[in-house]
C-alpha cells in the first residue's frame, strides 16, 4: 500500500490538472481542485495550462482578466476559420477577473475577484463561476452567483465603487448560447491572430498553439483571420468598431444567438448594412430607444439607438445586458465616431 502511494505521488505533481475534475459530472467545490494554477495567487499556470489573450477584449466594469487553455496531451483543437475553434473533450478554458486599487497601475495591489470554467465534456460544455476568498489563496463554487463591493481609483484618477456580479449558471448560459448550446466566445482565429509574451519570448498565438500540438489544421499567421486591437488609431475605423462590436455585442446579436430575433447582426463578417443597424428601425426596443427611430442613423450619432444603449446604465436600457454595471466612455466615443463618418 505504500509503494502505491509514493507511486502516486511520483506520477502525478502536485500542481498538475486534474482530468477527473475537469470531465466530472458535478464540479469540485474550490477551484484548486482542477490544478490549473502552480501559483494561484500569482496566476502562474501550471504545466500544461497556456495563457493567451484577445486583440480586443469583453468590456467587463474595467476588470482586469487572465486567460488560460488546458487542451488534454495527445489532443487538439481543430482550427475554425471564423467561430471557437472545436476543442476536444477535456479541454478547459479559465478566465480570471481581478481589480487594480488604482487602475493607472494595472500591475500593482490586485485583488482576484473571480474565475470563470469552461469544461469540454462528452455530452458539452460546462460552465462554472468561482469566487476568490478574502485571503487570496482559493476560490469557491459559486452556483447561484454573488455580488461584491469593489472600490478602485479609475485611469481619471477619480474613485470608482459599485458593486459587481459574479454570474449564476443560467446568466453563464445566456452569453455563451449559440444555436441553445453553450459555446467559447473569445479563442476565434481573428481574436487570437498577434502575438503573446510567453515566458519564452514573444510569439503569435495560433503559431504557438500549433507548435504545442494543441491545434491541428490552422494556415500560418498570414493567412488566418485579423481583428486589429480597438484602442489601436493605426488601424480603420471601420475595422476598429466592428471589432468592438463583435466582441462586445455580437454573442447575442447574431443569428445563432438569444438575440437573433432583433435582426441586429453584429458579427465582425456581417457584410449587410442594414443588419449591422444602418437605417434599421427596431424590432421591439421599448424605452431602450429612447426616441430614436434607427439603430444606426448614418452621420448622426445623436440620432442613433445604439451608441445610447451601449453608453447607458439604465437596466431596460443599456447594452450589454449583463457583464457590466459601469460605461465605457471611450468605446462610446469610438461609435459615435464612427456613426458620424458615415454616409
Amino acid at each position: 500500500m505504500l509503494f502505491a502511494v509514493l507511486l502516486f505521488c511520483v506520477v502525478r505533481p502536485a500542481h498538475a490538472v486534474s482530468n477527473e475534475a475537469i470531465l466530472a459530472k458535478s464540479p469540485p467545490k474550490l477551484l484548486s481542485e482542477f490544478g490549473f494554477f502552480e501559483d494561484a495567487r500569482a496566476q502562474k499556470p501550471a504545466e500544461g495550462v497556456i495563457p493567451f489573450d484577445l486583440s480586443t477584449p469583453l468590456f467587463s466594469d474595467g476588470a482586469l482578466k487572465y486567460r488560460f487553455v488546458h487542451v488534454p496531451k495527445g489532443k487538439s483543437a481543430a482550427f475554425h476559420e471564423s467561430e471557437a475553434f472545436d476543442f476536444p473533450e477535456g479541454t478547459a478554458l479559465i478566465k480570471t477577473f481581478a481589480f487594480a486599487a488604482d487602475q493607472r497601475a494595472p500591475d500593482k495591489a490586485i485583488r482576484l475577484i473571480e474565475t470563470r470554467v469552461l469544461l469540454r465534456q462528452a455530452d458539452g460544455w460546462q460552465a462554472w463561476a468561482y469566487l476568490w476568498n478574502e485571503e487570496q489563496t482559493d476560490a469557491v463554487l459559486k452556483i447561484a452567483g454573488a455580488k461584491v463591493n469593489i472600490a478602485t481609483i479609475a485611469a481619471d484618477g477619480e474613485p470608482l465603487a459599485f458593486t459587481y456580479a459574479v454570474p449564476n449558471k443560467n446568466q453563464c448560459k445566456a452569453c455563451h448560447a449559440f444555436n441553445d448550446e453553450i459555446v467559447p466566445l473569445g479563442p476565434k482565429a481573428r481574436n487570437l491572430n498577434h502575438n503573446f509574451p510567453y515566458d519564452g519570448g514573444n510569439e503569435n498565438q495560433i503559431a504557438h498553439w500549433a507548435a504545442a500540438g494543441m491545434l491541428s489544421g490552422a494556415p500560418a499567421p498570414e493567412a488566418a483571420p485579423t481583428v486589429p486591437d480597438w484602442r489601436d488609431a493605426g488601424a480603420s475605423l471601420d475595422a476598429r468598431a466592428r471589432t468592438w462590436l463583435d466582441v462586445n455585442c455580437a454573442h447575442c446579436h447574431r443569428k445563432e444567438g438569444p438575440a437573433s430575433n432583433s435582426g441586429l447582426w453584429l458579427t465582425y463578417g456581417e457584410k449587410d448594412p442594414v443588419k449591422i443597424g444602418v437605417r434599421k428601425r427596431p424590432v421591439a426596443a421599448g424605452k431602450g430607444s429612447g426616441g430614436r427611430q434607427f439603430d444606426i442613423l448614418p452621420g448622426d450619432p445623436d440620432g442613433s439607438i445604439l451608441p445610447y444603449r451601449v453608453e447607458s446604465t439604465e437596466p431596460g436600457v443599456m447594452m450589454p445586458e449583463l457583464g457590466r454595471h459601469i460605461g465605457d466612455p471611450d468605446a462610446v466615443a469610438l461609435l459615435r465616431e464612427w456613426i458620424a463618418a458615415m454616409r
